[in-house]
């Protein structure tokens, strides 16, 4: 995907927004092969993060709001609603997306618990591990059928998004 494609994709923002958001630093070393979405923390605007799905039509882009820190949870461990991946608190966040059209407009959101890096497609290839003592959980599922799980979860979210759900 090209800067231009990516930008173009997002259905919650507006354009200008879309201009304005930073791409990831090491946008052209991404691990294309390994990933299964795009996703990024903006590194100009931190409580700001962004997803791009692939869809046989075209990407699709969502803009997410990052809650601020500063509250602590006595949660010792949270899970990921995408790839399932249990990571220590810190490693989940609670990512929250206006509507897309008149309804984001008003304030309308909608929320999922994510990989606080949005690195999912890493994880559950065990490129990248959760900052557990056990690591990422054993599962009997191929990995083809673990990428369909988080991205059949990821598009369940972004059907929330659209208003399609």
């Amino acid at each position: 995907m090209t800067d231009k494609q990516i930008r173009a994709s997002f259905v919650n923002c507006t354009k200008g927004e879309a201009t304005r958001m930073r791409l990831p630093a090491d946008f052209a070393e991404l691990p294309w092969p390994d990933l299964d979405f795009l996703g990024w923390v903006d590194p100009g605007a931190p409580l700001k993060a962004h997803l791009v799905l692939p869809r046989e039509e075209g990407p699709v882009g969502i803009t997410l709001r990052v809650p601020s820190t500063g509250r602590t949870s006595a949660v010792k461990s949270s899970m990921c609603q995408a790839c399932l991946t249990a990571h220590a608190s810190s490693g989940v966040t609670l990512f929250a997306a206006p509507l897309a059209g008149a309804a984001g407009r008003e304030g309308n959101t909608v929320g999922t618990y994510l990989c606080a890096d949005l690195a999912c497609s890493l994880y559950i290839r065990g490129k990248r591990q959760p900052k557990l003592r056990h690591g990422r959980y054993e599962e009997n599922l191929t990995l083809e059928e673990q990428i369909d799980r988080t991205t059949g979860n990821l598009w369940a979210f972004a059907d929330k998004v659209l208003g399609l759900r």
